[in-house]
């Protein structure tokens, strides 16, 4: 497929510089030109993968685990009539189509199983990254997401919210900024960092088209201001990884190096070399992955992971803060809110979300944001679960999507051909007796929607970002 790529001599005489003893040029290149494994990560905020293992099997999907992600897989499947991104499963969030490399800077962070309160994705988008965090996370603490471009953030939301996250607040900003804005408040940063695109010539024979060593050297100063400001951004104690998909050391090693050299004592490399079978097979001698695309049949990828051992002081900002439009919910309007939702949905409010209020509409925050609350603007934060109206409130679909857990009394299931029409954006009349009010709407044990009964049709309430059009499952 790839046999005709553009690989640049120069980079090539890079690469037999940097390449490891044990490895050889011409498996490189073989490698280079192979097309990639397709790679799908479980979503295990709506589904075990042992219940999803069950599906695939009986869709005939053939998964081979990857090593680094206890849910992901390289996927074999017919896509001849239905692509895996039309799929029930998909489009319910169920499984996250995601190259198989990109999951290991996510592993790196939560080695050890651990626990963050707080944590910020630099570069979010398209959110492969920000839902597997999430997913680790429970949905539990705060997840910020960033993304420079602004293109993008919208990208951003309809894969969080289609995945069901609903601890995330995203923000559109250069993610230089977060040092000085939020020096210390994260435990744990993800800086998944814009590179030269290296390591990706697997998927896209042209990514080389533009290469040159002198753009290499020039990302490299934009990624030690990113890593900085990162480092800047992480409580004492905290865990920073540092991850592209690009094999320079000069936008790698370097890039590390320079925060060693920045920061002295303060940073500590800890080492990956465990983090998977036969990982030390790409592991450098300060313990980051450095992995050629032949070593794992996979793209190339940095990943590094470094401890913040004592506080650093952060660069001054002079904060010009607009006045935030949203005000905390008092507990009596809370405590109506819990109460209508449980008795109209059989949703329960998680335990550790606030209710916030601007003007008519009422979205849910985790608490864990309030600390950063009048510090940061954020772009978008929680999830919008109801709009006020004179007869009360009026649910949102993010309140099926991310609280309704299936084990509700007020779900209508749906056949097949009405759940195509349902991601088709159209009402569904179901064989059922019609009832009353809003209700939840599942098929195939995934709930999918929230609708209204209206005489005997369910009123679709799909967002218009999340409505397909045609080949569906």
């Amino acid at each position: 497929m790839h046999a005709n790529i553009y690989i640049p001599e120069e980079f090539l005489k890079n690469i037999e510089e940097i390449m490891p003893s044990h490895l050889d040029m011409a498996s490189f290149i073989s490698a280079c030109q192979k097309p990639l494994r397709k790679s799908i990560r479980v979503n295990t905020l709506k589904i075990s993968v042992t219940d999803f293992l069950k599906r695939a099997e009986a869709k005939g999907w053939e998964l081979e685990p990857v090593p680094w992600c206890n849910t992901g897989f390289w996927i074999t499947a017919d896509e001849s009539e239905i692509p895996l991104g039309n799929t029930a499963e998909h489009m319910s969030g169920l499984f996250y189509i995601q190259e198989a490399s990109s999951m290991m800077p996510v592993s790196a962070l939560f080695q050890n199983n651990e626990k963050y309160q707080a944590v910020l994705d630099t570069a979010a988008a398209p959110g492969s990254k920000t839902t597997q965090i999430a997913s680790l996370m429970n949905n539990e603490g705060v997840l910020v997401a960033n993304e420079y471009a602004a293109s993008r953030v919208k990208v951003l939301h309809a894969n969080i919210e289609r995945c069901g996250v609903r601890n995330a607040a995203l923000s559109n900003f250069d993610g230089r900024v977060f040092g000085g804005w939020l020096p210390e408040q994260f435990d744990a940063v993800l800086l998944d960092a814009p590179c030269s695109g290296e390591g990706t010539i697997r998927k896209d024979a042209d990514a080389m088209k533009n290469w040159s060593h002198q753009s290499v050297l020039d990302i490299a100063e934009t990624q030690k201001d990113l890593i900085e400001s990162a480092f800047h951004a992480l409580k004492p104690n905290g865990v920073l990884v540092y991850s592209t998909c690009t094999l320079s050391t000069e936008e790698n090693q370097q890039v590390c190096h320079h925060l060693k050299e920045t920061f002295g004592d303060a940073v500590e490399f800890e080492t990956l070399d465990t983090l998977f079978e036969n990982a030390q097979a790409a592991t450098t001698e300060e313990g980051f992955l450095h992995i050629f695309p032949q070593v794992y049949d996979c793209e190339g990828f940095f990943v590094a992971r470094i401890r913040k051992l004592a506080s650093v002081t952060p660069p001054k900002v002079k904060k010009r803060m607009g006045k935030f439009p949203f005000s905390k919910a008092p507990s009596k309007i809370q405590d109506e809110v819990s109460s209508l939702l449980l008795e109209a949905l059989d949703v329960t409010l998680p335990s550790d979300s606030q209710v916030w209020l601007r003007d008519k509409d009422v979205w849910l925050f985790p608490a864990a944001l309030e600390p950063m609350i009048g510090e940061f603007r954020f772009s978008r934060m929680g999830i919008k679960i109801a709009e006020t109206h004179k007869k009360g409130y009026r649910w949102q679909h993010q309140v099926a999507t991310t609280l309704a857990t299936g084990n509700e009394s007020n779900i209508i299931k749906l056949c097949i051909e009405d759940a195509r029409e349902w991601f088709m954006g159209r009402d569904v009349r179901p064989e059922s007796i019609p009832g009353k009010g809003e209700v939840l709407v599942e098929f195939d044990g995934a709930i999918i929607g929230l609708g209204k009964w209206v005489g005997n049709r369910i009123k679709n309430g799909l967002p218009r970002e999340l409505v397909k059009d045609k080949n569906l499952f």
